[in-house]
């Protein structure tokens, strides 16, 4: 079976829903990726007073900071950096939901339509399915912390936001989505930003099905998820990339993501259609810190940026 939400995928309805953030978006990635390519990304990914500017060590930290994750992706290292660990932050890149959200914005397959106003979508442990089942979705087990910050101030956490993520389970399906799991609603949950700005989830490593690189959804609310939530009010949609260096260890150490290692040694962070045109510093921030094992799981943290 092949779940792939390739951008032709995406098109069956959300590209008009997604519209909009592409566009506010544009203007940004070109700025940062002709910033790159003059060789002064680190002033544009440090986060001073909003005007652009910053000092000398500021922009010195963030460029070693996104030479670093770079430098994970591409080795065999048991962990990857991102920009936000030298104390700097980008907005991050407005991406495709895809076509297995269940926000509202896409009921294919019959798949229940939006997860976010069901009772007991708020959970931290978001390996088993909430709905219509209690089914546990079996992975190496990682406990994600997301930090959400302002880019417009200092890169300060944004406290009482909510962040929905999603994902799919070590198969390569989707939860409501994919044949096998329709009645499952597994790898999907909600969690409101503390004082400093942080979600944790506990869930699993995903699969690297079809034509993708290995990632995790999300999306975020600024302020909640109100009275009527769906991916058209959210106020970022995005994507993590899975760190290179936790991907061939995992798929090759783990009999229960064999699949996984057909479909990704065809597959780039450079040719993946939804990644794959981002900026140094903008992929350095998607890509998660990680550190763990097979066996006692895995921890990983990475920075959301938004401009408020």
């Amino acid at each position: 079976m092949r779940d792939n939400d390739r951008e032709e995928d995406h098109a069956h309805g959300l590209m008009n829903d997604l519209s909009a953030f592409e566009k506010l978006s544009l203007g940004r990635r070109r700025a940062l990726m002709w910033f790159a390519s003059a060789g002064t990304m680190a002033t544009v990914a440090a986060c001073g007073d909003g005007s652009g500017s910053s000092s000398s060590s500021s922009s010195s930290s963030a460029s070693s900071s996104s030479s670093s994750a770079s430098s994970a992706s591409s080795s065999a290292s048991s962990s990857s950096s991102s920009s936000s660990s030298s104390g700097s932050c980008v907005a991050d890149s407005v991406e495709t939901n895809g076509p297995y959200p269940a926000d509202g914005t896409n009921t294919s397959a019959g798949a229940t339509s939006n997860v976010l106003t069901v009772s007991g979508v708020v959970r931290s442990d978001i390996r088993s399915s909430f709905i219509s089942s209690t089914t546990t979705a079996s992975g190496v087990q990682v406990t994600l912390t997301l930090t959400l910050v302002n880019v417009n101030s200092s890169c300060a956490p944004i406290s009482g936001a909510a962040i929905y993520v999603w994902h799919c389970d070590a198969s390569g399906r989707y939860s409501l989505y994919s044949s096998g799991v329709t009645t499952e609603s597994y790898l999907r949950g909600v969690q409101v930003t503390d004082a400093n700005g942080q979600v944790t989830f506990t869930t699993i490593y995903p699969a690297c099905y079809s034509g993708r690189w290995p990632h995790i959804h999300f999306e975020v609310f600024l302020g909640g998820l109100g009275t009527s939530p769906k991916g058209t009010t959210s106020s970022l949609i995005s994507q993590l990339a899975m760190p290179a260096a936790i991907n061939t260890v995992i798929y090759n150490g783990d009999s229960r993501y064999s699949a996984s290692i057909s479909n990704y040694s065809a597959i780039s962070l450079s040719s993946d259609n939804v990644f794959g045109d981002n900026s140094a510093a903008v992929l350095a921030q998607q890509t998660p810190t990680m550190s763990g094992s097979i066996a006692d799981g895995y921890t990983a943290t990475a920075t959301i940026g938004i401009a408020v």
